[in-house]
């Protein structure tokens, strides 16, 4: 395989979560479609789909200018809410393929890792326990600890100032393109690994390498 980056310049990796480490974001949209069904709530799937990389705040905005001031956020985020904190009670978020591979080689390495993700903090802490990834951690950011969510870089920013690691030599891994765009904002080398969404337009003119899986990712670090 044809590296898409330099390993030698990397001096630590920052992680997104949902789509990236765990498959939980098709989780995430069967409970926001099926409790939008349920409570005769609009949804389509296009809406659904800008949701994805983004936090709380950012929901709010674009499911109002979807489908108007009236749209009852409260009443869905207090069901999604319900349903999907029993999900995560329950510890089920499969890992995407390559997770446990790419922090043996990171840790192998010798290079810290990070978590920057959208999801407030009090979820992102119990999924990432639960499924046995926090040991590898040594930062979490959660979205709701920034001023501006995802496609801003304070998220990317954040985590690089809590590694104390300059963000030109982390690298990003991301599967939205919000949150490939804050981590490019922060000036990071980012990598795409897709989950639910194709690159956009302008990550491909960007040329942001795009990688299958976090295997390809764990690749360009050889084990010593």
């Amino acid at each position: 395989m044809r590296p898409v980056f330099d390993p030698a310049r990397i001096a630590a990796v920052v992680f997104d979560m949902d789509g990236l480490l765990l498959d939980s974001e098709r989780i995430a949209y069967d409970i926001g479609r099926q409790v939008s069904l349920d409570l005769g709530i609009p949804w389509t799937h296009e809406v659904a789909m800008q949701l994805i990389g983004r936090n709380s705040r950012e929901h709010e905005a674009l499911l109002k200018g979807a489908f108007g001031a009236d749209y009852p956020l409260e009443r869905h985020q207090a069901e999604f809410g319900r349903r999907y904190e029993a999900r995560i009670a329950s510890g089920r978020f499969p890992l995407k393929p390559g997770v446990l591979e790419l922090f043996a080689r990171l840790e192998a390495a010798g290079l810290p890792s990070a978590v920057a993700t959208s999801t407030r903090r009090s979820r992102a802490l119990p999924k990432l326990e639960a499924a046995g990834l926090l040991v590898h951690v040594t930062h979490v950011v959660a979205g709701d600890e920034v001023a501006r969510g995802k496609p801003a870089p304070d998220i990317y920013l954040a985590a690089a100032a809590g590694l104390g690691i300059a963000p030109a030599v982390c690298l990003a891994l991301e599967d939205s393109n919000a949150g490939v765009r804050a981590a490019h904002a922060a000036g990071m080398t980012v990598v795409m690994v897709p989950d639910l969404l194709d690159p956009a337009e302008d990550i491909r003119a960007a040329d942001i390498p795009v990688l299958a899986s976090l295997h390809e990712v764990a690749a360009h670090f050889t084990d010593n």
